[in-house]
């Protein structure tokens, strides 16, 4: 059965979400989810709640669903993680292959760039994911 997804209106509801489609490993939920989220709201509605399959799935639902659509998105939505609580923790433990999967998504967008951001913009974010 398909998750329907609504903006979340808070943190609890965000959570409420996340925890459905990381349970299903639903990544058409979760690309719906970010889709309906505006990236400014993201480390809010994360609160401290970041995790290392989390940002996973994040990742690949961004990789798979949204960058054909709207790499701008895929760039704001990195962009705005980077500054959720936890985030620097979470990196620091991800596995060799979890990073490259992280890597993957940042070529993808280079070769997709959009007027939203700059190969400059996204080589500076790069560095903050520690690629």
């Amino acid at each position: 059965e398909k998750l329907h997804v609504s903006e979340p209106s808070n943190a609890y509801d965000f959570g409420q979400i996340i925890n459905a489609v990381n349970t299903n490993k639903d990544k058409a939920a979760c690309a719906d989810l970010l889709t309906v989220t505006d990236p400014k709201k993201l480390p809010v509605l994360l609160s401290n709640k970041l995790e290392g399959e989390i940002l996973l799935i994040f990742i690949q639902s961004l990789e798979c669903y949204v960058l054909g659509k709207d790499p701008g998105l895929v760039y704001q939505h990195l962009f705005y993680l980077s500054k959720a609580e936890r985030f620097k923790v979470v990196l620091g433990l991800l596995s060799k292959t979890e990073k490259e999967q992280v890597q993957q998504l940042f070529d993808l967008l280079s070769e997709n760039q959009d007027h939203q951001y700059s190969l400059e913009d996204l080589e500076s974010l790069k560095k903050v994911y520690e690629l």
